[in-house]
């Protein structure tokens, strides 16, 4: 936990966007693996860490604003659970160390919720990802899980965005320090990508150098030889000289604030050609990013500007054709990019995602593209000091979408599809790096540079 002030100053500006009713911020429960006794590892929900900072399960927060008080509700530890899990802190102890004045069971929690709905108080919730929050919250609200959605207040969500979108001092620190330890991970992934290695051998190592320095990864690891899959979780492939191995990995710190990088290189150290090109133009991509990242501009023009550059790449390699300016209008890009530039990182790999993507990173001024490719942007508002993103440009052959674009002849004045022939079983490319906004422009996260450019990854045997 960071010092009791720092939650305490957190939840008084969160209660300061509010004048009257009730606001409920609900922890996560254990969750079962196989039985209620074998369950995943705990994670505590963000925003829930963000006002409170403590990690057990079974534990909720009530502003009363009418009132003037803050309640901590869960319940103290029996003999049964201290018997098989050791000294528990107290649900006293548990509240002084977050600087809460107020504690009562849980078992009081729904009563006391009720009784404000009929006497007409607001009751505030944010949403949850987690299917047993939401039906805990039902039963607490004496609901429909049905009717859930109408206790889901706007407001909080964005109250709470915006606070928890700009990183304070100590958060800085955390996000520092996640990026430290996912350098090791990803020079310790480019180690190991030889001839004859299996690519969930790396995965398994990027796990086991976590748990080592007493972390969680932040997200499950893409480590794959087919980088045009996206989200590639499959691990199942022996490694083969000269293909592209990508690894996308990130790495909690110890109070949870992650790291989110992308590293693609060739297996045994050398890239051919075709490669190096297509790589040397995803570098120029993310340059131009680099150029561009300050506060004021928004993160679509930082998108639309990287598109361009590869757009115009990809003509001078014989893969589009026509205006780029018009190319990237139209969307024919996307063929080759179809994801956003970056996103919201914090105390979530995504940050806030489960509050709703659009609260994230749109606002009243920047709404959502509804262009394939440009719509999958999560982050296109514009960028205060204090923001932390990661920019992640790539370029991708996709022969799915390549066999249906070229059926339709979509976009066929920008894509030269004669030359696509010989790169369906190309791969994908992706490059991604962690960054804070600051007050002149920005700056890396961590202290040391995932290697990355042609010299560093050739050079790395």
């Amino acid at each position: 936990m960071f010092d009791s002030a720092i939650y305490q100053t957190r939840r008084r500006r969160l209660q300061e966007y509010f004048s009257t009713g009730l606001v409920l911020l609900c922890g996560n429960f254990e969750s079962p693996f196989t039985a209620a006794d074998n369950c995943y590892r705990f994670r505590q929900d963000s925003s829930f860490l963000y006002f409170c900072g403590l990690e057990q399960p079974g534990l909720a927060l009530l502003f009363d604003l009418d009132a003037g008080r803050e309640i901590l509700f869960g319940s103290d530890p029996s003999l049964e659970e201290q018997v098989w899990s050791g000294p528990i802190p107290s649900l006293v102890e548990r509240a002084a160390d977050s600087g809460i004045g107020n504690v009562a069971p849980l078992t009081r929690l729904a009563a006391l919720l009720q009784q404000a709905i009929a006497k007409g108080q607001p009751v505030r919730l944010l949403p949850s990802s987690r299917a047993e929050n939401r039906l805990f919250q039902a039963d607490l609200l004496g609901i429909q899980i049905a009717e859930l959605p109408t206790f889901v207040s706007t407001e909080l969500i964005k109250a709470v965005v915006a606070l928890r979108s700009v990183k304070g001092a100590e958060e800085i620190a955390e996000l520092d320090q996640a990026a430290d330890l996912g350098y090791r991970l990803h020079c310790a992934a480019m180690k190991m990508a030889l001839p004859g290695t299996y690519e969930w051998e790396i995965a398994g190592e990027l796990e086991a150098l976590a748990a080592r320095a007493g972390r969680m990864l932040s997200f499950p690891a893409i480590v794959t030889t087919h980088g045009e899959i996206l989200h590639n979780h499959q691990q199942i492939r022996q490694l083969q000289d000269g293909e592209l191995l990508l690894v996308d990995a990130g790495v909690e710190s110890r109070r949870h604030y992650a790291s989110d990088h992308t590293r693609t290189f060739p297996v045994g150290g050398t890239f051919n050609p075709a490669q190096q090109e297509l790589y040397q133009l995803v570098l120029q991509c993310s340059d131009r990013a680099y150029e561009l990242i300050r506060p004021g501009i928004t993160f679509a023009e930082v998108h639309r500007e990287v598109c361009l550059v590869l757009a115009r790449g990809l003509a001078a390699l014989g893969l589009m054709r026509g205006d780029p300016q018009d190319a990237v209008a139209a969307g024919a890009h996307a063929l080759f990019m179809p994801h956003g530039l970056g996103h919201m990182l914090g105390l979530d790999v995504h940050d806030m995602e489960d509050l709703g993507e659009d609260w994230v990173g749109y606002d009243e001024q920047v709404h959502r593209s509804g262009q394939f490719g440009t719509r999958s942007l999560r982050l296109g508002r514009r960028l205060q000091d204090g923001f932390v993103l990661t920019v992640e440009p790539g370029v991708y052959f996709i022969p799915a979408l390549i066999e249906r674009w070229r059926a339709e002849q979509l976009h066929a004045d920008f894509i030269a599809y004669e030359q696509l022939g010989n790169h369906l079983d190309f791969g994908g490319i992706r490059v991604e790096d962690d960054v804070l906004v600051t007050a002149t422009g920005h700056r890396l996260l961590g202290h040391r540079r995932i290697p990355r450019t042609v010299e560093e990854l050739t050079g790395r045997q």
